[in-house]
This record gives C-alpha cells, sequence and structure tokens, in this order.
C-alpha cells in the first residue's frame, strides 16, 4: 500500500530510508502528521544492513573466539576455536534479519506512514518527483545519509575493493589473507575482528598512528591489542597504487621517502572516509546549498530553503547512528513548533569504538583541551584497580575524566576497557545534568561492577581535597577524642 497520484498535500516528505528517515517519519506519524517516505534502496539504510549491525554481530563472534583462546586466564584448558569464516557471517546475517522487521516497510505503513520506494528528485523548493508519483509538502527532510569513499589510488576502484557496503553481503570466500586500508574506527574494528576469525590482517594507515581522533594513550592501548590477535599495523603509510591479478591484490606502499613495500593479500577493505550522498536529488531546483561535506544547515538543521530540513550524515559533522537520531527528533520539534526553534545541541555527545579494548569519550579529551588551551586536571583510574575487572581478566584500560582546573566540574571523559561504550553514559548523564564528581562519587555503586571504574576516578579527585592543612585539623580532632 502507498501513496497514489493526486492524493493531495503532504505535512512531510521524508527523503531517506535509514535512522534520520525513519525516526523523522515515525515520530510524524506518531504526532498526527500527514508524511510519505521515499527510500530507492533497502529500508533501515547504513546502520541496519551494512554499518552498526552486522559489524557490531560479526565482533561478537570474534570476540568469542578471541575468549575461547585465552581460556586458560579461567583455569580452563587451552582451547582453538574450529572457525568457519562463512558459517560466522550466517550467523551475522540472521542476527541482522531479527533486528531488520523494526524498519521494514510493513511496520511504517501500519504506523500511518506513505511509504514509496523510488529516487527522490526535487523539481521545486515544494514539489519531488518520486518514481512517477509527484509529492507535495509543507515541509521536506533530506536523509540520504553517506557512502565509503574510495580514495584517488592509482588502480583502487579497478581492484574491486570491499567497503563496509559490500563487505557483508558479496563476501562468499573466506580470504587467508586480508589488507584494510584506513586505521580509523572502521578499519580498527574490522580488521581486528578479522584476525580474531583467522585472518591474517595488515592495516594501512595515512596518519601517524591508528584512530587519531582519540587520545595517544587509549589508541596505543588498542593497538597494542590488535597487534597481540594478529593484527599488523603500518601507520604514516601510503598506498602509491593497486592492482588485481589472478584472485589477489598488491597494494604498493610508501612507509618514508627511500622505503617501499608491496603487500598481497586475497581481500582488501577499504575504511578510509565517507561522502555525502546528494546525488540526483535535484538540490539545484530546490534552491538548497550544499558541497562536498553535504547539505550546508544552520543550528536548527535547516537549510537554505528554512522549510527543508537535512539530516544525519548528509547533514555533515559527527557520522554515528544516535546522532542520526538527534538530529531527527529536533527536526521533529521544530516543524510542529517552529518558535522558538530548537537548536541542536551535541555538547555532550557520547562515542565508542568497538574494538577490543573499546574506547569510549564524551565531551573534551585530553588532546583537545591542550590543543585549545583549556586549563584542566586529569583523573585517572587503570581498570586494573577495579575488582570486577580482574575477576574477568580484562584489566586491560582505564578511565580518565577531565575536570575544570582546580574544581570538580566535569569537561569530558575517555574510557578504555571491557564496556567502556556503556559506562561513558554514567559521565554523559552527570554533565548533561550539570552532576559533578563529587556527585558521582557519592552515589553508591554496586560491588563489583565495571562502573566503580567511574566512581572510583571521582574519589581520587575528591581525595585531593584533602589539603595538608586539612589532614592536620582531622588529626587533632581524632587525638583529642581518643581521650573522651
Amino acid at each position: 500500500m502507498g501513496p497514489t497520484r493526486g492524493a493531495g498535500r503532504y505535512n512531510v516528505v521524508v527523503i531517506g530510508g535509514g535512522t534520520a528517515g525513519l525516526v523523522t517519519a515515525a515520530a510524524t506519524a506518531a504526532l498526527g502528521g500527514r508524511v510519505a517516505l521515499v527510500e530507492r534502496g533497502r529500508m533501515g539504510g547504513d546502520c541496519l544492513n551494512t554499518g552498526c549491525v552486522p559489524s557490531k554481530a560479526l565482533i561478537s563472534s570474534a570476540r568469542l573466539a578471541a575468549r575461547i583462546r585465552r581460556s586458560p586466564e579461567w583455569g580452563l584448558e587451552p582451547l582453538e576455536p574450529r572457525l568457519d569464516l562463512l558459517h560466522v557471517f550466517q550467523s551475522m546475517r540472521e542476527r541482522r534479519a531479527r533486528i531488520a522487521p523494526h524498519d521494514s516497510q510493513e511496520r511504517f505503513e501500519g504506523l500511518g506512514v506513505d511509504v514509496v520506494r523510488a529516487q527522490a528528485t526535487f523539481l521545486s523548493p515544494h514539489e519531488v518527483q518520486a518514481g512517477d508519483l509527484r509529492l507535495r509538502a509543507r515541509n521536506f527532510v533530506i536523509a540520504t545519509g553517506s557512502r565509503a569513499a574510495l580514495p584517488p589510488i592509482e588502480g583502487l576502484a579497478d581492484a574491486r575493493p570491499y567497503t563496509n557496503e559490500t563487505l557483508f553481503d558479496e563476501m562468499r570466500e573466506a580470504p587467508s589473507r586480508m589488507i584494510v586500508l584506513g586505521g580509523g574506527p572502521i578499519g580498527c574494528e574490522l580488521g581486528q575482528a578479522f584476525a580474531r576469525l583467522g585472518v591474517e590482517v595488515t592495516i594501512v594507515e595515512m596518519a601517524p598512528r591508528i584512530l587519531d581522533k582519540e587520545d595517544e594513550d587509549a589508541a596505543e592501548a588498542v593497538r597494542k591489542r590488535m597487534e597481540a590477535d594478529g593484527v599488523r599495523v603500518i601507520a604514516g603509510a601510503r598506498a602509491e597504487r593497486v592492482q588485481r591479478h589472478e584472485g589477489r591484490v598488491r597494494m604498493d606502499v610508501r612507509t618514508g621517502a627511500d622505503h617501499r613495500e608491496v603487500l598481497e593479500a586475497e581481500a582488501l577493505l577499504v575504511a578510509a572516509g565517507r561522502v555525502p550522498n546528494t546525488e540526483g536529488l535535484g538540490l539545484e531546483a530546490a534552491g538548497v546549498a550544499h558541497d562536498a561535506k553535504g547539505v550546508r544547515v544552520d543550528a536548527c538543521l535547516r537549510t537554505s530553503r528554512r522549510h527543508i530540513y537535512a539530516a544525519g550524515d548528509v547533514a555533515g559533522g559527527h557520522q554515528f547512528t544516535h546522532v542520526a537520531d538527534d538530529h531527527a527528533r529536533t527536526i521533529v520539534r521544530n516543524i510542529l513548533l517552529p518558535w522558538p526553534p530548537k537548536r541542536l545541541d551535541q555538547a555532550v555527545l557520547p562515542w565508542c569504538t568497538y574494538t577490543s579494548p573499546e574506547v569510549a569519550r564524551v565531551g573534551l579529551n585530553e588532546t583537545e583541551a591542550r590543543r585549545r588551551g583549556i586549563a584542566h586536571d586529569i583523573w585517572l583510574q587503570p581498570m586494573a584497580e577495579v575488582d570486577r575487572a580482574v575477576l574477568e581478566r580484562e584489566e586491560e584500560g582505564f578511565v580518565k575524566v577531565l575536570t575544570a582546573r582546580g574544581n570538580d566540574r566535569i569537561l569530558g571523559a575517555t574510557l578504555v576497557g571491557e564496556g567502556a561504550g556503556d559506562l561513558v553514559h554514567e559521565v554523559a548523564v552527570a554533565m548533561k545534568h550539570g552532576v559533578r564528581l563529587a556527585g558521582i562519587a557519592g552515589t553508591i555503586h554496586a560491588y563489583p561492577t565495571f562502573a566503580e571504574a567511574v566512581r572510583k576516578a571521582a574519589d581520587r579527585q575528591q581525595k585531593s581535597r584533602l589539603t595538608p592543612l586539612a589532614l592536620k585539623v582531622f588529626a587533632w580532632l581524632y587525638r583529642v577524642r581518643r581521650g573522651g
């Protein structure tokens, strides 16, 4: 079931069926609006089909394989998992299929959304062509996402590399070796996962180190664990040429002025950035300004045409599913109640890289604070001093909280370790609602839990308030009271 020709005007037409588009459409319909959702590809977008969902399912299998190899640490007999990569991929696809109905056309039509499966192209600022339909609306939301970028390297496109958009559905043979081009979150997550699943992996990163948006100590913890898992990391390297011959890929890599190396593998995965999906939208006809970074928006996510909004990856900025969700909520509010407009607020934005150990952060990290000249104090709690981490054999990592110099107002935090992506939200909620480290230190935490790591970091800051004078006063009070 879908809209019919001449069916009338919509309150909102949403272009793109990924997270931003789905949340916008569902919320608009739930609030009584008439909404059409136009999607040219698969419902669910990148997150469901080629991003968060399949990658985390694959990482889960890889993490289990790594734990099996570590069985002697739990007092068990040494074991080596029997791996069949294609069976692992089948399991991943089954997990994805379990989640897919949440984003399906049938579900959204049941919510009252008119779903159109076609390419949407603006004919004017108030009308789009979608297949054989012309859809008019008071407001439009562009939520077309992004896709993997292919760097301008000689022969790369002809070598038929995998990207996250092709890997999870098109890999039909298990490679013995894989080259990963890019040492950011996607490259590190998938590179480590494949290594744990029995593939010989080499990561090639142009920057001096992997995960260059994170603090160096956090990135170094991930590098050490990846190398222990068998990943070879080549940082500060430039891929100069790629060619495919007889089922294998050859990559010429330069790692210095006089040092070159040739890498060979059966598979090549490119994880070297993203580009926004703006082609074919007819943005010029709509008068919507855009550039190589995506559709230009203001702080309220309005485009150069104030009745047209953009959300998610196509709007530039942080490319996370939870950011797309937040964009959608902001837009729904601004369309329904345009005055005063709600401005995007991402001062407290948590994110996580799902390697082992996980790296999560919110707010400022140490590197940014130093670069911006922000006076701060650092409170570091090693996971090795957290009892639950010791019991779970996950002592690697730390909690690092930044506070304003001389007080306990939280500026940000970086967490490295098992479950860091879950732990970071305690800090995020505290920052969002003005709770300081004293509030975290004064909150009872269940024992033994990983969450104690955050409380212990807060305790360190609280103990720093015990000046030599205060300690002398307390000692005098105890001494006096002993006589009583």
